[in-house]
């Protein structure tokens, strides 16, 4: 009767445990924090060592022995017991759903350590190319009020977002910024992309996707370096003047640029979608 409890509690562990797996692949695929994953991870490896521990004590056999076989009486008591021995079983035996319920925890827990491995890096063409720019849409702050062009002075710094999109995704923030016009040196085909020195680059590094928060913008530029966007992480630096091109730091790539027109009511509008897929250089994205 000890046996039979271990082998039940045993059993149930092994849900347990192929339970916790399960739960850890749906809340990796819901997106919901670390801590929850953490926490259905660490349950299911808790419950595989209990019944490890449980199987290893109580119901693996610890001891062997052999008796010995008495003789059948006849051959016929012998044939009636080849007999019974050839046919199948009624019902799952013990053995077997110990086995089978320890094959589905181990599946479950293989699954759950499998997974992650998908986050190491997006696809570059589904994700990184995704862009809700599009010529025509106003750039918005956080609280979605228009961005005015007269608003954005010289050497001034803010984030914005296209109206309607969501603001969490890659390529949504960008950061406007505004320099003396005859001092941009961009290339010739976004000669028209920066009206009266407006600019607007986007705000995700290309290096780890952290975010750009600081503009350098010099106040006597013989004794200082040229206006720059910076990425305080890791201090990639970003020649706004030349079109976002890299001049400093780890970053692999210019930061992608987004084409500016200001409408008839003074409002900054998109004039198209980026220069490059904004994001870091994960993969084959290199432009």
């Amino acid at each position: 009767m000890k046996t039979r409890r271990a082998e039940l509690l045993v059993l149930a562990l092994l849900c347990l445990t192929a339970a916790g797996g399960i739960a850890f692949v749906a809340v990796y695929f819901a997106g919901a924090d670390t801590q929850l994953l953490g926490l259905t991870l660490g349950l299911a490896f808790a419950f595989a060592a209990a019944a490890c521990v449980i199987a290893g004590k109580a119901v693996v056999p610890l001891e062997i022995a052999v008796e010995e076989r008495p003789k059948l009486a006849d051959s016929k008591q012998q044939d009636e017991l080849v007999d019974t021995l050839e046919q199948p079983a009624d019902a799952i035996t013990r053995k077997r759903l110990l086995t089978t319920a320890a094959g589905g925890a181990g599946v479950a827990l293989a699954g759950a350590l499998v997974i992650p491995l998908v986050s190491l890096g997006p696809d570059a063409n589904k994700v990184l190319s995704k862009s809700p720019w599009r010529r025509g849409l106003l750039l918005v702050g956080e609280d979605d009020d228009p961005i005015v062009a007269d608003d954005i002075e010289v050497g001034s710094f803010r984030t914005a977002f296209p109206q309607g999109a969501d603001k969490r995704g890659l390529a949504s923030p960008v950061v406007v910024i505004r320099v003396k016009p005859d001092e941009l040196r961009l290339p010739p085909e976004r000669s028209d992309w920066a009206p009266d020195g407006i600019m607007a680059y986007s705000k995700i590094c290309t290096h780890a996707a952290c975010a750009v928060s600081l503009f350098r913008y010099p106040l006597y530029a013989p004794n200082s370096p040229g206006p720059a966007l910076v990425c305080p992480c890791h201090y990639s630096t970003f020649d706004v003047l030349r079109g976002g091109d890299r001049i400093f730091g780890p970053a692999g790539r210019p930061l992608p640029q987004l084409p500016l027109l200001i409408g008839a009511d003074g409002r900054l509008v998109a004039g198209g979608d980026f220069s490059g897929r904004p994001g870091p250089s994960w993969w084959g994205v290199r432009r």
